[in-house]
């Protein structure tokens, strides 16, 4: 099976999503993955070494480039080394042993600014878009994403992010803006996802948390 996905005019993480997707969909074969700039291609390649799969790129004309990646049926890999794996398997399987892991497995997410990172403003809150969209395709979702300080914009009316946050939560991952922060800003009416915490819960809630993201 072969796949085209044209991502071309897409700004990252958006051609990586749109490959991880479609090599979901299809199972095994080929996806042919359309950018426009060197640096999707050296993502889409990294993406691809790291799943294993081949790869090949080529520049097709000006901002236009293709990267190709092949995708070997896992389930037959898997009946082949089957008899072999059995060891392996016992080992993998002690390994995550209840009892071998962090009781508390929960990751929370914490967002303190309307942008990522110190510079250009632009720029900051063209990546802290990218960050959300990013974390709304994980595999494996937060139990909680946090906003506070200027981070409370991005719940409110007007964000960019509004439709990613509402696509979380609708997986069950809980939506937390300081109220001091909306209060402050003068957002109080204006909180389009989630709902209004204060710091206690906030403090409790990164306590329990087994793993604490800080863009």
């Amino acid at each position: 099976m072969s796949v085209y996905v044209d991502a071309r005019g897409k700004q990252c993480p958006i051609p990586i999503v749109m490959a991880k997707k479609a090599i979901s969909e299809m199972g095994c074969g080929v996806v042919t993955v359309a950018v426009d700039n060197e640096i999707a291609v050296q993502n889409l390649t990294k993406m691809a070494n790291q799943k294993g799969y081949g790869v090949e790129a080529r520049q097709i004309d000006v901002n236009h480039y293709e990267v190709t990646m092949t995708v070997a049926d896992v389930s037959k890999e898997g009946e082949t080394d089957s008899a072999a794996g059995n060891n392996t398997a016992d080992q993998n399987k002690a390994a995550s042993c209840p009892t071998c892991l962090p009781e508390n497995q929960t990751t929370v997410v914490v967002i303190s600014s309307d942008r990522m990172g110190e510079g250009d403003e632009a720029l900051g809150k063209i990546l802290i878009k990218g960050f959300l969209y990013a974390l709304s395709q994980l595999d494996e979702l937060p139990s909680a994403v946090i906003f506070y300080n200027s981070g409370a914009y991005l719940t409110c009316e007007g964000s960019d992010s509004l439709e990613d946050l509402h696509a979380m939560e609708e997986q069950g991952v809980t939506i937390y803006t300081c109220g001091t922060c909306l209060n402050h800003y003068g957002l109080t009416e204006k909180l389009a996802v989630g709902s209004v915490t204060n710091m206690y819960v906030i403090v409790e809630t990164m306590a329990q948390a087994g793993k604490i993201i800080k863009p």
